[in-house]
């Protein structure tokens, strides 16, 4: 059995659990929410993305849009696989998040639907970051079997924002592209705030927690602090404004 040296929390020098049954409660508990709202995340925007698959530019759009769709399908496979693993709860779970539909699932931003093809890249650039920062976080969690997710997941995930920083470069830029600078600085500035949100509460007790446990690498704050340094500048690199990091929140 392999070990992770954490170095705060009571669970400092923990091993890496293999089975649900080697968990805590309080860990199990919180893992099981954390893959919930993972796999809701990743089904929610298989939905969300659907309709462009047809509606994409270019034919490359939608080969990429069509790569996007399929990576989160698996994505979200991967979370159900893992909530199976709980038994009877965990399987509960699964047949909860297969079920829903936009307008239920549990983040503000996966409730929206797409107005325009900004609308779609800007999601991608920004809010899909998000879930590159929360993959990122897991990658070196202690129950194993997350972990070992995580590789490939990222890399999947890094093509996901490439293909939303590209596709808002030629909105901006290239004629031939639906939109122009005035329509993607708008898609920015409504899905900028939606994706700072989406790191949860500053003063969380659960996120925390995961950091004790082991669960994941950093907490909301530390991680929404460098993923705004980092927009911040790719919105510069744009020629766009980035929205101050308190504009239109709900979730602080």
């Amino acid at each position: 059995m392999s070990t992770r040296h954490i170095k705060q929390g009571k669970y400092a020098k923990i091993r890496k659990f293999e089975t649900p049954d080697e968990l805590p409660e309080e860990y199990k508990n919180l893992l099981k929410k954390m893959l919930f709202v993972q796999g809701d995340t990743e089904f929610a925007s298989v939905q969300q993305h659907l309709e462009w698959q047809e509606r994409a530019p270019t034919p490359e759009d939608k080969w990429v849009l069509s790569r996007i769709v399929a990576d989160e399908v698996r994505h979200g496979l991967t979370m159900t696989r893992l909530l199976k693993q709980f038994g009877s709860e965990g399987e509960s779970m699964v047949q909860t998040l297969l079920s829903r539909q936009i307008g239920e699932h549990t983040l503000e931003s996966f409730n929206i639907e797409f107005k325009n093809w900004e609308s779609v890249v800007a999601f991608t650039c920004f809010v899909d970051r998000v879930g590159l920062y929360q993959l990122e976080a897991f990658q070196e969690c202690s129950y194993a079997p997350l972990a070992r997710e995580m590789p490939l997941m990222l890399n999947e995930e890094k093509l996901h924002i490439g293909f939303g920083y590209n596709g808002l470069k030629k909105v901006i830029e290239d004629e031939n592209y639906p939109g122009n600078e005035q329509t993607a600085q708008e898609a920015v500035n409504f899905w900028v705030p939606r994706a700072l949100d989406m790191f949860g509460h500053s003063e969380s007790k659960n996120a925390i927690l995961a950091v004790e446990l082991g669960i994941k690498r950093w907490d909301n704050v530390e991680m929404r602090e460098r993923y705004y340094k980092e927009i911040s500048q790719l919105c510069d690199n744009l020629g766009l404004e980035v929205p101050d990091i308190n504009y239109n929140r709900h979730i602080l």
